[in-house]
């Protein structure tokens, strides 16, 4: 009689701290550096609501702290607020990744709960150069409004300035944010992944070191990749039976962690994610991880 032992699961290198919940390619902006290219014409991809919801399950099993909603534009998915508060009754904590071009007034009420957050792009000071990287007119002066309403509302508020034009205003910009009273600021490069790849085929030099460790993403066709930002490197599918620990486990997840470089100093902090909307680590244009978020120390 043969015993067939059953073999011990294999831990990812690096537990995740945070799961990527990409909703939707769908966005009213259409960012010049964004990493998903998102914009009005996207979709939700073929996720569907209980698939998120599964999601969400498993990562919370896993342990996994922090789930992160982002696209395109999270709140344009029709299930945002449900995944929320599912995460919350999870004991996750939630950031909702926002252009904060619309906010609906009740929304408000859930960004305001226990353990939620919000994190946005802001491009400039000048309100004509901002709209140009977003290619939408007047999303300054909203983005820059629903800035100051979170603050004033005392809602944890982080920011990412991609760099995308020649002599933008990015330090005037940081000075714009800290003006207004967000003490978490990210600048970075614009990086050649999505919309600011153009031609060129995406390149796992353009990472910032941090994917794949300590983080993955699921997209909204239920692929799952080490972070948005390597959504080029998938490692499995959510859609094809695969739970998320079996993915974090399979060889291919190794093989793409081992292909994202590791950074002689890592700037990045525990914050670091990715935006919504552009190139870099997490921002809409992608935050990307360097440098390291500054905090504003308080004056009062």
């Amino acid at each position: 009689m043969t015993v067939v032992t059953e073999q011990p699961l294999l831990l990812p290198v690096q537990p995740p701290q945070s799961v990527q919940i990409e909703l939707t390619s769908k966005c009213p902006l259409q960012c010049e550096m964004c990493f998903a290219a998102s914009g009005p014409q996207g979709t939700h991809g073929t996720m569907t609501r209980t698939e998120w919801l599964a999601v969400i399950t498993e990562a919370a099993a896993l342990d996994v702290p922090l789930v992160q909603l982002l696209g395109g534009e999270p709140t344009v998915h029709p299930d945002w607020i449900e995944l929320t508060e599912h995460a919350l009754t999870l004991g996750r904590r939630v950031e909702v990744y926002s252009s904060l071009y619309k906010i609906h007034e009740r929304w408000w009420e859930v960004f305001a709960r226990k353990d939620v957050s919000l994190a946005t792009s802001y491009h400039s000071d000048n309100p004509d150069e901002h709209d140009r990287i977003t290619g939408k007119p007047g999303s300054h002066q909203r983005t820059r409004a629903n800035i100051q309403e979170a603050v004033r509302r005392g809602i944890p508020l982080r920011a990412g300035i991609v760099e995308v034009l020649p002599g933008q205003r990015v330090t005037q910009a940081r000075d714009d944010l800290v003006g207004l009273g967000v003490t978490k600021v990210r600048i970075d490069r614009s990086r050649a992944i999505g919309r600011a790849a153009a031609t060129a085929a995406p390149d796992a030099s353009e990472l910032c070191g941090r994917c794949g460790r300590g983080r993955l993403a699921v997209l909204p066709d239920g692929s799952v990749a080490p972070c948005v930002m390597s959504r080029f490197m998938p490692c499995g599918s959510v859609k094809n039976g695969s739970t998320l620990a079996e993915i974090l486990n399979s060889p291919s997840w190794r093989e793409a962690v081992e292909r994202v470089p590791v950074r002689a100093q890592d700037p990045c902090d525990p914050d670091c994610n990715p935006g919504l909307d552009g190139a870099d680590c997490a921002p809409a244009e992608q935050e990307a991880c360097d440098p390291a978020y500054e905090d504003i120390p308080d004056k009062k």
